[in-house]
């Protein structure tokens, strides 16, 4: 099998995985009691806390574990919205192409009672700073904006509109909160908090090369957050349940080995792959090429259906996609190719293919061949 379908998920480097062994069955105890072995768990979960830390270039409290990326991001948007003790209508900024553990949380707020703005993207797929600046008032009290899209793959400005909203507040006398979901770029892009002016910032093991049902979230100090989850208290009352110390470990040692300077590899073998399937007529890359995460690739073949390419594609042995793993059940387009301007014919037609630290030349370009031939036998069967 030649999986290019990264995005979705990441296979646990053997690293990881022998480091995470030892707490299913040797080191099983919860780390909450005050015995030796629960004891041993504790310190393990506190060195991935700290690997985290240093990984953002934050403080290890500022670290709260969670079940993965949607766990935190719902932490992110409800915790900060649930207690708010405003005067009129609090208002929130979000953006159009962002994932649903982000935009489901802020339809249900808008249910009761929050306004809420949807940034579209322009027809690059990028969420412009500018039009999230203009939006900011003395009612907005979270911006939330992904750092990289993961259905096409587009790197958004969040370093940008982090300077906005800190200017913003300053004039203001307000406290804007911004949050940003940063799952896909956490392997490619810098991830210091500082630079990137964030309050909130989610990642997911399951991107990293980690253990899936695990992730965190970076919680400036002084930012005020509430729980969603209640229980026994763990991590400072903020998400109670016992917790995971296996897969914690795990987190923390995925995140240890990113580099994002070894990604060259895979960038070379994105715009080849991008170079070759664009050789295909009637076929668009759907994002901007520059501003590209080093591992995506997303492109629209006319007159082909997406779904039926991903099963033509998966018996010649490659993995893809047709966008976000999360809504692959659905038959619905897009939401992220219909707000950068797609109708929902070229919406259907994509596919989406992203690469890994693993993937090779050679796979690259059988790729190629077998998305060709794929290409042309189902343009065929829709012009009978």
């Amino acid at each position: 099998m030649i999986y290019l379908d990264h995005a979705s998920t990441t296979p646990v480097e053997k690293k990881v995985l022998d480091q995470m062994l030892p707490y299913f069955s040797e080191k099983f105890h919860n780390p909450s009691s005050l015995y030796a072995g629960a004891l041993e768990a504790r310190r393990a979960i506190e060195k991935s806390r700290k690997k985290i830390a240093d990984f953002l270039n934050c403080s290890p409290d500022e670290i709260i574990f969670t079940s993965g990326g949607t766990e935190s991001n719902n932490l992110a948007i409800l915790g900060i919205t649930q207690n708010l003790k405003f005067k009129g209508k609090p208002h929130i900024v979000t953006s159009a192409i962002e994932h649903p553990s982000v935009l489901n949380p802020c339809r249900e707020l808008e249910k009761k009672g929050f306004e809420v703005s949807y940034v579209l993207p322009n027809s690059q797929g990028i969420v412009e700073a500018t039009a999230i600046s203009k939006l900011l008032k003395k009612s907005t009290v979270l911006v939330s904006l992904m750092y990289a899209n993961n259905e096409v793959g587009t790197i958004q400005p969040v370093a940008q509109v982090g300077k906005i909203i800190k200017k913003f507040n300053k004039k203001n006398n307000c406290q804007i909160v911004f949050h940003t979901d940063a799952c896909q770029a956490a392997s490619y892009l810098d991830m210091n908090e500082k630079k990137l002016g964030v309050d909130l910032l989610t990642i997911n093991g399951s991107k990293v090369y980690g253990p899936k049902g695990v992730g965190a979230l970076f919680v400036k100090r002084g930012i005020d957050i509430s729980p969603i989850i209640f229980g026994g208290g763990q991590e400072e009352g903020l998400r109670s349940g016992t917790l995971n110390t296996p897969l914690i470990v795990g987190l923390g040692a995925a995140i240890e080995l990113i580099n994002p300077k070894k990604t060259q590899k895979e960038r070379l073998l994105r715009d080849l792959l991008i170079d070759g399937l664009l050789e295909i007529s009637a076929s668009r890359l759907n994002g901007s090429r520059l501003s590209r995460l080093a591992n995506n690739v997303n492109i629209s073949f006319d007159a082909v259906e997406g779904e039926s390419a991903v099963l033509y594609l998966d018996r010649a042995g490659i993995a893809c996609s047709t966008g976000s793993a999360c809504s692959s059940k659905s038959l619905e387009p897009s939401h992220v190719l219909l707000s950068m301007g797609l109708s929902e014919e070229r919406a259907h037609c994509s596919l989406r293919f992203t690469l890994g630290r693993k993937t090779t030349k050679m796979e690259i370009c059988k790729t190629i061949s077998e998305v060709k031939k794929t290409v042309e036998k189902l343009r065929k069967i829709s012009a009978l």
